[in-house]
């Protein structure tokens, strides 16, 4: 240091007195429960997922895809594309695949 005559022992000194000597705590990690494993449909309409998708055009357009797929035999029951996707329009979608297929036990 230009001017100061310190030794390393001094700054630890103030160091300490100044109390910047305090430990950071490190974080605690979160315990985790095993999940549970999934349940294989055993027959057509016991079990739907739904899921959002996105994507973009060459043109930096977003687009947004709604699908409807069958667990049991992953047939593709309904999908939806249009720039936005209100709530209405999804209602309406799971709506007309339940006229078609009938309502699932779990969606």
């Amino acid at each position: 240091m230009k001017g100061f005559k310190w030794n390393h022992k001094r700054v630890y000194r103030i160091y300490k007195e100044l109390s910047l000597n305090l430990r950071i705590k490190p974080k605690k990690r979160l315990i985790r429960e095993k999940p549970e494993k999934l349940v294989v449909p055993k027959a057509i309409n016991e079990v739907w997922s739904m899921d959002f998708m996105h994507d973009q055009l060459g043109d930096q357009s977003g687009y947004r895809l709604f699908n409807v797929i069958d667990d049991y035999n992953r047939e593709g029951l309904g999908i939806e594309i249009d720039l936005s996707l209100p709530a209405e329009r999804v209602i309406r979608s799971l709506d007309q695949i339940i006229e078609l297929r009938g309502k699932p036990k779990v969606l």
